[in-house]
């Protein structure tokens, strides 16, 4: 229960910092802020929770982690309800906050930093465009997990490697789809927030879960894992 536990508190530590900046401050810090909120929030994430159980905090890592084989099923399972709970939490405690800002905050017109495509959506990128990012990010992601954290690289600096990557990829696709490459980040906002939001979550929870089980055969087949 500690690790799920942990799970949790570092998926409501991730979404409530990534996302809390797209709302509160996006329009002042712009996207590289934004990308760097998501990043270092990881950071601080990895080497608070991580001794306890890895910094997962995304479903899609903890998939590929379980298809490499370092994961038995049942805390594959434990993982999973924990991010999503950390995410939803978060996403509530969002809500409050962007509630009180003075003239009030709609919910539902100006969002908790959900993610999206198409017309009216950030650049208005297509269903492919969104899923091929989608997809393609999440798997370098998990590869540059996978591959940081396995016995023959250099030992405290996963966390690092981890965020500054998270910080790449935000920088390049927060204009596409808000980047979710993380199935829990996406839901949580989307439960909240309704409508279209909720109604395209089923491309943030599909494209990274299919990438982390793809990064994760790919270590397990020993094609990327070192000698």
């Amino acid at each position: 229960m500690k690790k799920y536990l942990a799970e949790l508190i570092g998926t409501c530590i991730l979404v409530l910092f990534g996302c809390g900046t797209a709302v509160v401050a996006g329009d002042k810090v712009g996207i590289v802020g934004i990308a760097f909120a998501f990043g270092f929030a990881l950071i601080g994430a990895a080497y608070g929770i991580g001794p306890i159980s890895g910094c997962h905090i995304n479903p899609a890592v903890s998939l590929g982690i379980w298809a490499a084989g370092r994961m038995k099923t049942g805390d594959l399972i434990g993982y999973w309800i924990g991010q999503f709970a950390g995410a939803i939490l978060a996403a509530c405690i969002l809500a409050v906050i962007a509630g009180g800002v003075g003239g009030g905050y709609d919910l539902h017109a100006s969002g908790l930093g959900q993610n999206g495509w198409g017309a009216g959506y950030q650049g208005s990128y297509s269903l492919a465009s969104a899923f091929l990012f989608e997809f393609v990010a999440t798997l370098i992601f998990v590869i540059v997990i996978l591959g940081s954290t396995q016995k023959a690289a250099p030992a405290g600096f996963a966390g690092l490697a981890i965020g500054i990557t998270l910080v790449v990829i935000h920088i390049f696709g927060i204009h596409i789809t808000g980047v979710s490459v993380n199935p829990a980040r996406s839901f949580g906002p989307a439960l909240l927030v309704g409508g279209k939001a909720l109604q395209q979550v089923w491309l943030f929870l599909l494209a990274p879960s299919v990438a982390g089980l793809v990064a994760g055969l790919l270590f397990r087949s020993k094609m990327l894992e070192a000698e």
